[in-house]
């Protein structure tokens, strides 16, 4: 299996700063995306350590009795997926005690997602409104569920999806990495294929561009190319936030 990858950020038209940081890690085979909140670029400083802390932690030996991490969970993907939640508490931490040290910076989080692949299985975790999804035989999966007070109005059937995207304060968050304190990250493992792209993104792409605009796209775009095109349709299409996506694509060796 190889991989191949690409990853573009823009501030966007509308801010003045860029507040979202993504991570490309080839050998590692590591790809993470963050959107950061909080005012005085407290934002960016919250993204930003969230992206170097999944990038220094997860792909470390860990010690069980250190992290607390369960290695009693029946598979190796089990135990990615913990140090996964284990990592994601520890950006979490590091932005806390970031913020408590300055308190102009007293409030700030951000999103995160985080996949991982090795060994032909893709592993995932998430906390917030960035998302991930996967390409496959021409067909778009949206693989993390946004962590937004509105998501939770159409989870209960108060809200269409279709509503969903055009309601005010849409992306109120109900977890984030740093603001919230412990997270409660959603994880999931599944066996990579051959053609396979993977696509990370802030919603800086997502609040412009629906899901059958970005399969629309995506289809028979290089990898090479897809993050480029991918942050110029959601410019051209109003994008009013920073807008990252990270792309990958899986190979045949």
């Amino acid at each position: 299996m190889r991989l191949e990858a690409a990853g573009r950020t823009d501030t966007g038209p509308v801010r003045d700063n860029n507040e979202d940081n993504f991570l490309v890690d080839m050998d590692g085979g590591l790809f993470v995306v963050a959107d950061g909140m909080g005012g005085h670029a407290a934002g960016e400083i919250a993204s930003a350590i969230a992206v170097e802390t999944v990038g220094e932690v997860l792909l470390q030996e860990v010690d069980p009795d250190e992290t607390r991490i369960s290695m009693d969970v029946g598979s190796p993907d089990g135990r990615i997926r913990e140090r996964l939640r284990y990592t994601m508490n520890q950006a979490s931490l590091r932005i806390r005690k970031e913020a408590m040290a300055d308190p102009s910076q007293m409030g700030m989080g951000t999103t995160l997602v985080a996949l991982l692949i090795e060994d032909g299985m893709a592993h995932l975790g998430h906390v917030g409104d960035s998302r991930a999804y996967r390409l496959r035989n021409g067909e778009l999966t949206l693989l993390t569920k946004d962590h937004t007070v509105v998501q939770q109005e159409v989870d209960a059937g108060r809200l269409t999806p279709e509503l969903a995207r055009i309601m005010p304060h849409k992306n109120i968050l109900t977890q984030s990495v740093g603001y919230h304190g412990p997270v409660d990250p959603d994880t999931m493992s599944e066996a990579v294929e051959p053609g396979d792209i993977y696509m990370l993104c802030s919603d800086g792409l997502t609040d412009p561009l629906d899901d059958e605009q970005l399969v629309g796209i995506m289809r028979g775009v290089p990898v090479d190319d897809l993050a480029d095109l991918l942050v110029q349709k959601a410019l051209e299409h109003g994008t009013e936030d920073n807008v990252t996506v990270v792309v990958v694509g899986v190979h045949e060796q």
